[in-house]
């Protein structure tokens, strides 16, 4: 189909700024791309109506209708996206005054503290909010869990902080890392993603502490998004429903496709978990090729990024090791992927994480909510 100019040129000044204004969901004006002039374009019962002359007197979809339609699709996407922003020190916890000025620094044992003092109500104060009492200051225990998730052992880590003139216990590397996956995971476990409606699921053969295990991962195809996981001890016959039905919990809905490989235990966790009255009903495509739309190279790609973090640690050495749920979140809202154009798996499905340090922004967040 040729290519309609008049759309191309609405969606470029749907993507310029200040181009559109919105009165009111019913009344937009476009800035004229030739003369200084704006064209009011107004919703009729005949749909979109703009008194440019293109419209005017050929009565064609001008560029400026294209534009503003547009422009509403991208407001919608810009509404449905979640922005966690950092923690910022804007107001006296006291007397919620925004009048506040800096009060030297506090100097505690590990590291040390800006200290704050409120014009109005005189009171002093620090913000440490999600690290207090610990022996590292944010930056400090954020690149440890940022070195740990990236690929680096426990003592390695301790080695890196060594070099920082921090001297920690690679125990302790392992209390932050359960500490703060634990708290984070809690707080994320209320956000929505805005996902797809393909999902895929695959297995995982591991060891924990010594045993054959199995890490079932659901993934959405679009976006990369991590959605659900299980560990199991078996690999066909292990019933994954949990998982199916959690990913539904999670995301809010279910997938109109499923693919998976051809083990039985995916296809009775699909019936169970998606089935509905209505139509149309889940699809769940059980025949995966090597070649094709229905390979499963993305999941295989997911097991891979976890077998090479799992290489580092030779095994898993706890059946609650927070490991698992803590790549879990890095893979989803702090690693960028080099298939999602340098993005995360998050900023595709509507989760926008603020701040240069996204580890600080989650903890803070999470210790405030």
């Amino acid at each position: 189909m040729p290519e309609n100019p008049r759309q191309t040129k609405g969606e470029e000044i749907a993507n310029k700024p200040n181009q559109v204004t919105r009165i009111d969901d019913s009344h937009y004006r476009v800035k004229s791309q030739t003369i200084n002039t704006w064209y009011d374009v107004i919703v009729t019962e005949n749909g979109w109506n703009c008194n440019c002359p293109d419209h005017t007197y050929r009565q064609v979809c001008c560029k400026h209708i294209h534009a503003v339609e547009v422009s509403i699709k991208l407001r919608k996407e810009i509404e449905k996206t979640i922005v966690i922003e950092p923690i910022k020190t804007d107001s006296c916890p006291k007397c919620k005054s925004i009048s506040l000025v800096k009060h030297g620094i506090r100097h505690n044992k590990y590291y040390d503290i800006q200290r704050y003092s409120c014009n109005e109500c005189k009171f002093r104060f620090s913000v440490n909010l999600g690290f207090e009492r610990m022996k590292g200051s944010p930056q400090i225990i954020t690149s440890a869990l940022q070195l740990y998730f990236s690929g680096e052992s426990f003592r390695n880590v301790q080695k890196f902080l060594r070099l920082q003139g921090v001297e920690v216990n690679h125990k302790t590397v392992y209390n932050w890392i359960k500490r703060y996956v634990g708290l984070m995971e809690k707080y994320l476990e209320n956000i929505t993603p805005q996902v797809s409606d393909t999902w895929r699921a695959d297995e995982l053969y591991l060891r924990i502490k010594g045993n054959p295990k199995y890490l079932y991962a659901l993934m959405d195809d679009q976006t990369r998004f991590w959605i659900a996981k299980q560990v199991s001890d078996r690999k066909y016959t292990a019933d994954v429903i949990p998982m199916f039905t959690d990913a539904v919990k999670t995301a809010q809905k279910k997938p109109k496709v499923m693919i998976t490989d051809g083990a039985w235990n995916f296809e009775r966790a699909s019936r169970r978990a998606f089935y509905t009255n209505e139509k149309p009903r889940t699809q769940h495509i059980r025949h995966i090729h090597l070649k094709g739309d229905m390979n499963n190279n993305k999941m295989e790609r997911l097991n891979g990024e976890i077998r090479d973090r799992e290489k580092v640690m030779r095994g898993i050495k706890r059946d609650d090791s927070p490991v698992i749920s803590g790549y879990q979140i890095y893979h989803n809202y702090i690693r960028p992927h080099m298939g999602l154009e340098g993005k995360t798996p998050a900023d595709k499905a509507g989760i926008k994480i603020e701040g240069e340090n996204k580890w600080i922004t989650l903890i803070q967040n999470a210790s405030k909510n």
